[in-house]
């Protein structure tokens, strides 16, 4: 690899799953690298654009190798990478270790060292590698191996995104395959209690995550508002902005990739906000990619996540999953500052953007239902 560094903090992009499905072509393609650039996700530090399934053909051709569907993409992979290469991004497709992907096209199974000089001749910049019709007595460790070692030496760099969905004791051997990131979880559905159930999963998980390797919690639904072309991933209606605030908060903080699923060609204001505020953007790509340890609240549903950053900051998260407002005590003894020891903490509150002034020994902060406070904290003398 020429890139030494890739992978080191979780990616940025989006990805065409959570709005558009199967319904995807080369206009759709062009037009999201071109609303990347325009509506300032670039410079935020999003930069790949990524093809999830059905883009290909139902079957391989005569050698065995895969080829785009000539409807959806009429001048094929490569002009759609070069494209969006154009724009100062960085492009993505889509296989699966198994036989057939999810929605049953030809899966990379048996076929991964081909695929992986096919996807370096394309000029593809990451792999989504899902977990679909993988045979039942087949060790996904193995595949997830094979297809990393087959990426590694296929002549370009290429992001690995294994999708196994925490199945096989991910957590336990998938930073010695080489891949980027893995998926901890199923899929995400654009409502309120996925996104729940989902950061409460990987709550006690944070310790397998770090800088090469990050545990993806799944694509954000921020801004979709129920605008789905699956009914099972867009029912119940979306959420408000503020569980959209609070979604994307979570996975800023657990150090999950940060790749956006809603049509980045139509977003309102309060979405842009969201997905571009670049304080919290800053928690996710600090370059330690320490993982969050949780102070607990008597409320089962209420904490409060503590990321230790770089350069001696912490990025302070407390979170009310709960559905009633809500007053927190957050002590700094635990967070290791203890009373005698002469510091306070300077916070900087990360959503309003503006300084909450120093405090000692706790901070009190009143926290909506479904939402949160992301603050970070300079450590500071007091006397």
């Amino acid at each position: 690899m020429e890139n030494k560094y890739l992978g080191m903090t979780p990616p940025m992009g989006w990805n065409t799953w959570n709005t558009f499905n199967w319904s995807i072509n080369e206009e759709l393609i062009k037009e999201s690298a071109d609303a990347m650039v325009s509506s300032g996700l670039k410079d935020a530090g999003y930069e790949y654009i990524v093809i999830d399934d059905c883009w290909s053909l139902r079957q391989r051709d005569e050698n065995g190798y895969l080829g785009a569907d000539p409807e959806k993409f009429p001048h094929g992979m490569k002009a759609v990478a070069d494209y969006v290469h154009s724009k100062g991004l960085k492009f993505g497709m889509y296989s699966c270790d198994g036989t057939h992907t999810c929605a049953g096209y030809p899966g990379s199974f048996e076929h991964e060292f081909q695929d992986a000089a096919t996807f370096a001749s394309w000029g593809v910049d990451y792999l989504k590698y899902d977990n679909c019709y993988k045979p039942n007595h087949m060790d996904g460790e193995i595949l997830y191996k094979r297809m990393s070692l087959a990426l590694r030496n296929c002549g370009r760099d290429i992001m690995f995104s294994a999708c196994n969905w925490g199945h096989d004791d991910v957590y336990h051997w998938i930073q010695g395959s080489g891949a980027h990131l893995f998926r901890s979880t199923g899929d995400i559905q654009d409502n309120w209690e996925s996104i729940k159930t989902l950061a409460q999963s990987q709550l006690d998980k944070m310790p397998f995550s770090g800088p090469f390797c990050h545990n993806d919690i799944d694509m954000l639904v921020v801004g979709m508002h129920g605008e789905s072309n699956d009914e099972w991933i867009g029912r119940l209606g979306g959420c408000t902005d503020e569980e959209y605030r609070t979604h994307f908060s979570l996975w800023a903080m657990m150090n999950s990739p940060l790749m956006i699923g809603c049509d980045i060609r139509n977003m309102s204001d309060a979405t842009k906000e969201t997905l571009m505020n670049p304080e919290v953007i800053a928690i996710n790509q600090d370059i330690e990619c320490r993982g969050p340890y949780i102070i607990p609240h008597y409320e089962k549903e209420v904490f409060t996540l503590v990321k230790p950053l770089s350069n001696g900051d912490l990025a302070i998260g407390m979170f009310n999953l709960g559905d009633q407002r809500t007053e927190y005590s957050l002590l700094f003894w635990d967070m290791g500052i203890p009373a005698a020891a002469g510091m306070g903490l300077e916070m900087h509150n990360c959503w309003t953007h503006g300084d909450e002034g120093v405090f000692t020994e706790r901070y009190v902060g009143k926290v909506e239902s479904h939402g949160c406070q992301i603050l970070r904290a300079k450590l500071v003398k007091v006397r």
